[in-house]
């Protein structure tokens, strides 16, 4: 039987108040994301995005830390941090937002929740934006308090999930519309629940703000989902690059600025309000960018997992850009890719040649995302 015990890097990497029950559960590899361990296998990856995609799955996204800031001048400090205009974002609702740096890049691209009228989270991915909200606020001026707290959120995710939801909190949580959240207890256990996950999929992240009932949480919903066919899981990679969806340190980072990824529309220059970056992304914006996200269908046999190093993509022998996320998945009977190419090979159509570990393959352009482009089976 495997144990808890036969994985570990170190004290410095933490553990997640859902670990020992994972292991229980069949997880059989760990990765490390925001200094803490998160599950990558539960036997087949290939099952794992059927399960997903079929039925029901939890994952273990402990690892999105929350940055949470408070005080009088709360909603001031947080739009300054991000692109996005947040004027009208309205108590219990959470958006997708970036943070930006001076330069106009990409330091992380967290969900926002916003709990109270000066109350927030970001829900992070993986950086260290705690520390950059900290160094921030120092000379900032403003009353706020910036701290991690004592939450750790879990995915459900897949269509089944309203069953489940269903079963755990009542006939009411079905009310709960896509990008918003509410708080809820379980047995007594206080939760914050919200219509998200990283799956592109129906489904609802569940933040457990008491780490000493993680492992009685997690049975609860496995319990409850049993009738409806729920797995333990990890996230898709397979179901993500379908969605596009991005994954720092992959597919964005410290030297990606929003117009290169096509997020326009997270970025508003015309609000009135000061954000870090403004002034570098409406620079961006006016001379363009040298390079943009496409996606790539890839030729030739089943890849046989993600790719683990960026893949060099070239055009009549010339280097014009590189993979960031490649994958095959079972659904399209594709080999599908996340690429940053140069703008002027950008085209949709366009022909390129992609040196994979796994040999050389040549890959055609298309538009991104490669399923569900409108998100209706999230929204739904």
């Amino acid at each position: 039987m495997t144990t808890a015990q036969n994985f570990g890097f170190g004290t410095q990497i933490r553990k997640s108040p859902y670990f020992d029950a994972t292991v229980r559960w069949g997880a059989t590899a760990f990765s490390v994301y925001n200094h803490m361990y998160i599950p990558r296998d539960f036997g087949n990856p290939e099952q794992n995005f059927w399960n997903l995609i079929n039925d029901a799955i939890l994952c273990d996204v402990a690892v999105e830390r929350q940055v949470e800031i408070t005080g009088p001048d709360a909603a001031r400090f947080v739009q300054m941090l991000t692109p996005r205009d947040l004027s009208k974002l309205a108590v219990g609702q959470c958006k997708y937002v970036l943070i930006t740096n001076a330069e106009g890049c990409i330091l992380n691209d967290p969900i926002l929740l916003r709990l109270e009228e000066n109350h927030f989270w970001l829900s992070l991915a993986d950086s260290d934006i705690l520390l950059w909200a900290q160094g921030v606020a120092v000379h900032s001026g403003l009353d706020v308090t910036i701290r991690e707290p004592d939450v750790s959120p879990l995915q459900l995710q897949g269509p089944k999930t309203g069953q489940v939801m269903r079963a755990l909190f009542g006939d009411s949580i079905m009310d709960l519309k896509y990008y918003w959240l509410r708080r809820v207890e379980l047995d007594g256990i206080p939760l914050v629940v919200s219509r998200t996950g990283w799956s592109s999929e129906l489904g609802y992240e569940i933040y457990l703000q008491d780490s000493a009932h993680g492992d009685v949480l997690w049975e609860k919903i496995m319990a409850a989902g049993k009738p409806f066919g729920l797995k333990p899981g990890h996230t898709s990679s397979i179901r993500r690059i379908e969605g596009g969806m991005l994954s720092y340190h992959a597919d964005a980072d410290i030297n990606t600025n929003p117009y290169e990824l096509g997020l326009d529309r997270l970025v508003n220059l015309d609000s009135g309000a000061d954000f870090i970056g403004k002034a570098a992304l409406r620079k961006i914006k006016e001379t363009g960018v040298s390079r943009k996200q496409v996606g790539l269908v890839m030729d030739g046999a089943p890849l046989t997992g993600p790719n683990t190093t960026f893949w060099a993509i070239t055009k009549d022998g010339a280097a014009i850009g590189k993979v960031t996320s490649a994958i095959h998945s079972p659904r399209l009977k594709q080999n599908i890719a996340l690429a940053l190419v140069a703008v002027e090979h950008a085209e949709t159509g366009a022909k390129v040649v992609v040196a994979t570990g796994q040999g050389t393959r040549t890959a055609t352009i298309v538009e991104r995302p490669f399923y569900d482009p409108k998100k209706t089976l999230a929204a739904s």
